[in-house]
């Protein structure tokens, strides 16, 4: 059995991990991390060409299942997988993990996009810690307010004129957000409901300093495609296929 795992996050090592080498396993990544954490088994790298030709790679590889374990803010290859699935036929898992859910003393502000984000940000700080990604920064390039932009890679313009760069990976600690959050003044996060424990710390640091977080909204998957909340249920839903 062929299993084309799209995503290099996290959830996707880990089921590359859980797969091989009883599975044949092929991870996709999309290049947009200079120097990826590469998962075990097969690794190609880069794209396919949208819908079309991630279907024509599946024909022609023989893969029998595709696994979306791509970032739950990668909205385009999201629906690209559902359409190339339905496409040439085989069978389509969608691996999210859980989003965030507030508890109490969090000051949580939701936004349905960056944009939205951007404009909820008057009346809020004025040091801001942006942990958006690299990718989007445009959306913020007209705030009047101070930025502090953390990301793996070195962003690129446009982003506000008022910003310094963090390059850094997690996952973070608790105690290197709290000084973090001290040491540069910030007083408002802007952050993805990314979900997961690597980058989750930067949360409480902000609800133990009283500070507001504006979370992005997540796209919802595709309609009809079958989801698993972790490794271990794509693993179960991979080996129910082969036993199938």
């Amino acid at each position: 059995m062929h299993v084309l795992i799209l995503g290099g996050t996290t959830e996707a090592r880990a089921l590359a991990a859980l797969l091989h080498p009883e599975t044949r396993v092929t991870s996709s990544l999309a290049g947009r991390v200079a120097s990826p954490r590469l998962p075990v088994g097969e690794v190609r790298i880069g794209g396919f060409g949208g819908a079309d030709g991630l279907a024509a790679w599946v024909r022609a590889h023989h893969v029998d299942a595709v696994i979306d374990a791509t970032h739950p803010f990668a909205e385009n290859i999201s629906f690209n997988a559902a359409r190339a699935a339905a496409t040439a036929h085989v069978p389509l898992l969608a691996l999210r993990r859980p989003g965030w859910v507030p508890v109490e003393g969090d000051r949580w502000h939701s936004a349905a996009s960056l944009e939205e984000a951007a404009a909820l940000l008057d009346g809020l700080g004025e040091r801001v810690f942006l942990t958006t990604g690299r990718m989007g920064l445009a959306a913020f390039a007209d705030c009047r307010q101070w930025f502090l932009v953390r990301s793996v890679d070195a962003p690129e313009s446009p982003m506000p004129d008022r910003t310094e760069v963090l390059l850094d990976r997690g996952p973070f600690t608790l105690d290197g957000e709290r000084d973090l959050l001290h040491r540069y003044g910030i007083d408002v996060l802007v952050t993805k409901d990314s979900g997961g424990a690597a980058t989750a710390p930067k949360l409480r640091a902000a609800r133990e300093a009283g500070i507001p977080v504006v979370i992005v909204r997540r796209p919802p998957v595709p309609e009809g495609v079958e989801t698993a909340a972790s490794p271990e249920g794509a693993a179960a839903w991979v080996h129910g296929l082969a036993e199938g």
